[in-house]
């Protein structure tokens, strides 16, 4: 059965999985969720022009443009593996905790200044997304990049099965997802599946040379590449200031981006190291940073008529905040205003962490700080402001509006401070 949809693959080149979004000709996988069924759907695609929908319910095939499988998931991923296998472009895996769509969507640009260049798109990273991003490389692409997000332990490693990667990267490891990974350690493990299917494939693996708790996990059978500051490095940049947009210098050469956040830095290293090794000259890095703007609430700098606000709404967790909090330091600005959105799928660990957050803000000696979320509302013991709903402090923001401020909006995606955005 999969000799054949890969044949039929091979003449209708496009997979779709939302009715919503259906190209002639495509191929429609019919999956199933918790709430939803699509294999209702299969004639609704087959309507608005897919040539062939894949179901796994026999009462739902209807005529020969139905592919009755045993499970519709499982063969979109075998579908992926199988079309992987036949791909002669290198592909690159990256991963971690946070920076992984930025360094995704700036590696993409770095390589697409010379070769034929696919990548994730958006963050479709999970075992859905993997499977979709690989079936739409096609035979001409040189280099396929492919982001891998877990919130579980042997979630990268069934990814690594599918994308089979030849060059590897975590990011970094920090506290997230702790709701399925259990703990520090559990996020650490998760990700490192990637280290264990690059090391017996002997594959490439390039780590920021300051992660030491990465440095020491590389598989000595794999070739290993170090980026970041430190002049023992294979590819060395050096930070020069975020003020607010990051700017750095590769030897003499100074590139400015157009991306907010002295975190960003980590990003920006990673995407000239493994360009440069890629064999895209200086230049053309440089070109495609410095003309590279983020979109989608990541770090975005908003001029309003009364604030300037770097709006970071996309995700959050303990160490991407953190960052976000300590980048507020380095800004040259007389009022500073945070505000902090609830950290989610945290688990157990939930107040405590929203407990250190708080403790941060403190230390680093933040006076104007609003707290938004439950989990903010019930951990602060401050005189910080806090307020369980977005509307609550919208409430509040209309009646004291905040001016002349640089203003930081920190939070996971589901707490929607870019809402707030307008009342600023």
């Amino acid at each position: 059965m999969l000799k054949k949809l890969y044949t039929i693959f091979l003449e209708h080149p496009e997979v779709c999985i939302d009715t919503r979004a259906i190209n002639p000709g495509c191929i429609f996988f019919a999956l199933k969720g918790p709430t939803f069924n699509a294999n209702e759907f299969a004639v609704t695609a087959l309507e608005k022009g897919a040539s062939i929908a894949i179901v796994d319910e026999e009462k739902y095939v209807l005529d020969d443009r139905y592919i009755l499988v045993d499970d519709v998931l499982s063969t979109l991923q075998s579908l992926a593996n199988k079309h992987r296998k036949k791909l002669k472009c290198p592909i690159i895996a990256i991963t971690g905790t946070n920076g992984k769509t930025t360094s995704k969507e700036l590696l993409y640009r770095v390589l697409g200044q010379k070769f034929i260049t696919s990548a994730t798109k958006g963050n479709l990273n999970n075992h859905i997304g993997v499977p979709l991003s690989l079936l739409a490389i096609t035979s001409g692409t040189e280099y396929g990049i492919i982001e891998m997000g877990a919130n579980h332990e042997q979630e990268i490693a069934f990814l690594c099965s599918l994308a089979e990667p030849d060059i590897g990267i975590i990011t970094n490891i920090g506290k997230a997802h702790l709701e399925g990974f259990g703990s520090l350690d559990g996020v650490l493990r998760a990700k490192t599946e990637l280290y264990s299917f690059l090391g017996d494939t002997k594959a490439k693996i390039f780590t920021k040379d300051n992660q030491q708790n990465l440095l020491e996990l590389l598989p000595k059978e794999s070739q290993n590449y170090t980026y970041g500051q430190l002049d023992s490095s294979n590819y060395t940049v050096k930070f020069i200031s975020a003020q607010p947009y990051v700017s750095v210098s590769v030897g003499e050469l100074i590139i400015e981006s157009k991306l907010i956040g002295d975190y960003n830095f980590d990003n920006i290293a990673l995407s000239i190291a493994v360009g440069n090794y890629c064999g895209v000259e200086m230049e053309r890095i440089k070109d495609a940073i410095e003309t590279y703007i983020p979109t989608n609430n990541r770090s975005q700098l908003i001029e309003t008529d009364q604030n300037s606000i770097l709006l970071d709404a996309y995700n959050a967790n303990p160490m991407s905040v953190e960052k976000a909090i300590h980048n507020m330091l380095l800004i040259d600005h007389t009022h500073k205003v945070l505000i902090l959105g609830d950290m989610f799928e945290l688990g157990t660990e939930t107040e405590r962490e929203h407990i250190s957050i708080i403790n941060y803000c403190l230390s680093a000696g933040f006076s104007n700080v609003y707290l938004v979320g439950k989990a903010f509302d019930l951990a602060n013991n401050t005189e910080y402001a806090s307020f369980p709903t977005n509307q609550e402090l919208k409430n509040t923001l209309k009646k004291s509006p905040i001016k002349n401020a640089f203003i930081l909006i920190k939070g996971s995606r589901g707490m929607k401070l870019e809402e707030i955005v307008k009342l600023l």
